[in-house]
C-alpha cells in the first residue's frame, strides 16, 4: 500500500466560514448541448444563493454563443474559448475566471447537463464548513436513481482494507456505499467528479486549477486527488443534491469507445490518474491494464489497428505525463492510422 502524504499545517485556515454571508460562484462548461445548458442556466439564475455563474463555451457550433450573448442577467459571466478545449480546459478557464475576477469564497463546478436541485445551494451555504474541506454533492439522475458515474470514492491504494474490498468487489469496493446517500451525515472521501463539487478560494490559491491539457476524462479525479495530497479534505454531503441528465451513460464494460479519438484521452488520462492514486504500485498496475487494454482491441472490428495505435500513443504519453496533444492532433492521428491501414 502507498501512504497518504503527511497533512501540512492548515490550521490557520481551519475555522468555519461564515456560511450565511459567503459568496458562491458557479462554473459551467458547455459544448454543443444548448438545450441542456438552457435548463442549467435557468436553474442557477433562479437561485438567490448564487452570486455569479461563469459559463465557459468551448467554441460550440449549435447556436450556444448567440443564445448566451442574448442574456442580460448581471450575475452571468460568459467566457468563450477560441476552440474546443474539452472539459478539463473549460474547467481550468472557468475556475481561473471565477477566482481572479469575482473573488468568491466558494466555487461549485458542473457540466452543462447537470444542475443543483432546488434548495441545494442553500443547503451548502447554511451548513458551516471549514475552508479546508471541499464538498461533493449527492448526484442523481432526473428519475431519482443515483448517478453511478458521479458516485464518489476512496482511494483503494491508501487503505489495505479498501484495496482488499476492491479486489473482491470491483467498483463497489472503493466507491462509497449507496446507503450513504440516505445517511444524512457527511463522510470523508478522496476522489469525486466535477458535478456538484464545491472548492474554496484557499484551495484554488494553493493547488491551482485543473490541468487543462487533460482535455477529457479523469481530470476531476486527478484534481481531487491533488487536493488530498495537498492536505485538504473532501466530504460527501448527502444534503446537497444535484441532478445529472446524462442519458448517454451506460455501465457496459464491453462497449467500444466512440468516436475513436476518445480512446487516446481515456487511456492516457487513466494512466496519469492511476499513477496519482497508486504511487509505486503504478508499475505492476501498468502491466495489468496494458494487457487488459490490448485484449479490448477485439471490440473494434475493422478499427482494431486504429485502436491499438491510439492505445500505444496513450501509454507512451501517459507514462511520461505528457498532456500537450490537442484535439486536432489526436484526430489527425486517427486519420493517419486509417489511411495507413
Amino acid at each position: 500500500m502507498t501512504a497518504l502524504p503527511d497533512t501540512p499545517d492548515l490550521a490557520a485556515l481551519a475555522a468555519p466560514t461564515a456560511s450565511p454571508g459567503m459568496r458562491l460562484a458557479a462554473v459551467v462548461v458547455t459544448y454543443d448541448r444548448l438545450a441542456q445548458l438552457k435548463v442549467t442556466v435557468a436553474r442557477l439564475l433562479e437561485d438567490d444563493a448564487l452570486a455569479v455563474a461563469v459559463v465557459v463555451d468551448n467554441a460550440s457550433t449549435d447556436g450556444t454563443g448567440a443564445w448566451l450573448a442574448g442574456l442580460d442577467d448581471p450575475r452571468l459571466d460568459i467566457v468563450t474559448l477560441p476552440d474546443n478545449r474539452g472539459g478539463a480546459g473549460g474547467f481550468a478557464a472557468g475556475i481561473a475566471r471565477a477566482a481572479e475576477v469575482h473573488d468568491p469564497d466558494w466555487i461549485v463546478v458542473m457540466d452543462d447537463d447537470a444542475r443543483p436541485q432546488p434548495g441545494a445551494l442553500a443547503a451548502f451555504r447554511e451548513a458551516p464548513r471549514p475552508v479546508t474541506e471541499a464538498c461533493a454533492a449527492a448526484v442523481y439522475f432526473p428519475d431519482g436513481r443515483i448517478c453511478e458515474m458521479n458516485r464518489p470514492s476512496e482511494n483503494p491504494f491508501w487503505s489495505l482494507k479498501r484495496f482488499a474490498a476492491t479486489l473482491r468487489r470491483g467498483r463497489d469496493g472503493f466507491h462509497i456505499p449507496r446507503a450513504d446517500f440516505d445517511a444524512g451525515a457527511r463522510r470523508p472521501l478522496d476522489m469525486t467528479s466535477f458535478v456538484g463539487f464545491f472548492l474554496s478560494r484557499e484551495m484554488v490559491a494553493r493547488v491551482g486549477v485543473p490541468e487543462a491539457g487533460l482535455f477529457l476524462y479523469g481530470d476531476d479525479v486527478i484534481y481531487t486527488l491533488g487536493l488530498r495530497r495537498a492536505g485538504f479534505t473532501i466530504a460527501f454531503d448527502p444534503d446537497v443534491k444535484f441532478e445529472h441528465d446524462c442519458s448517454t451513460y451506460q455501465d457496459d464494460q464491453h462497449r467500444a469507445v466512440r468516436p475513436l479519438w476518445k480512446v487516446y484521452y481515456i487511456h492516457r488520462n487513466s494512466l496519469i490518474m492511476y499513477r496519482a492514486a497508486s504511487g509505486w504500485l503504478f508499475w505492476p498496475l501498468l502491466m495489468l491494464v496494458a494487457v487488459k487494454w490490448h485484449r479490448a482491441a477485439r471490440r473494434y472490428g475493422d478499427d482494431r489497428e486504429i485502436y491499438l495505435g491510439l492505445m500505444r500513443r496513450a501509454v507512451r504519453d501517459g507514462v511520461r505525463g505528457r498532456t500537450e496533444a490537442t484535439l486536432d492532433e489526436v484526430k489527425g492521428w486517427v486519420k493517419g492510422l486509417r489511411d495507413g491501414a
